[in-house]
């Protein structure tokens, strides 16, 4: 079980975990990504975290297939909950394929129980709402390090790769939280594609909007507010 052997959005995902790393997967995909990590010696130790029973029995099996027991670590629960801070000394963080709103409410379900020291890398990949992710990360004094965006079967995923700043706040535009720290200076194609691409629908969003009987003004300044900031992006 090698690294190429992980779908694109993993491996990248998987990249940004440092060399000896004591992993969580959060969410863990059977596993994949913390077993081909600890195939391949990269980490330490890593717990794969599933909050329903049958991914976490097919998790299970696949580190038992791969004899890894001694390395990768297979709880049941729900988000950051599977972490015992003190005794897993946990130092990266991976959550993936999910919405940036779900991913934001994780980390504030597991920062109000005491479940992440500061000490950990955040390594989240958001297919949606990744605002809502910035937003959470910035307000809770996370710097966010690097970004990167992949499409994988007609999808964009955003990784989003964050620690915390010794700082008492963190610096910010609107258009970082928005667009992305990294990414709207980078302005790569794919960048460009999925702005163009979201320009378009908000577009037919806001011509379809006034077609309701409810009362829609405030979302139509909204959506009218969003394409503009998109338009004087793509310029």
């Amino acid at each position: 079980m090698k690294l190429k052997q992980l779908s694109l959005r993993l491996e990248r995902a998987a990249s940004y975990v440092p060399e000896g790393s004591r992993l969580a997967d959060i969410g863990s995909d059977h596993a994949y990504l913390p077993c081909v990590l600890a195939v391949e010696g990269k980490i330490e130790f890593a717990i794969a975290g599933e909050i329903i029973e049958g991914p976490f029995r097919i998790a299970e099996n696949q580190v038992e297939r791969l004899k890894l027991q001694n390395k990768v670590v297979v709880r049941l629960g729900d988000g950051l909950n599977v972490l015992n801070p003190e005794l897993d000394q946990i130092s990266a963080i991976t959550i993936c394929g999910m919405g940036g709103a779900l991913i934001a409410t994780i980390l504030d379900e597991g920062y109000r129980m005491g479940k992440l020291t500061g000490k950990e890398r955040l390594i989240l990949q958001a297919n949606k709402d990744e605002s809502d992710l910035r937003t959470w990360l910035i307000d809770h004094r996370y710097q966010i390090i690097s970004e990167e965006l992949i499409e994988e079967n007609s999808k964009i995923y955003e990784i989003i790769v964050a620690e915390k700043s010794a700082e008492s706040s963190v610096t910010f535009l609107a258009e970082d939280i928005a667009f992305g720290f990294h990414l709207r200076k980078e302005r790569s194609l794919l960048f460009i594609k999925k702005w163009t691409n979201e320009l378009a629908k908000n577009k037919q969003i806001l011509v379809d909007l006034p077609k309701s009987s409810t009362d829609q003004s405030e979302k139509i300044q909204a959506f009218t507010i969003k394409i503009a900031a998109i338009e004087e992006l793509l310029k």
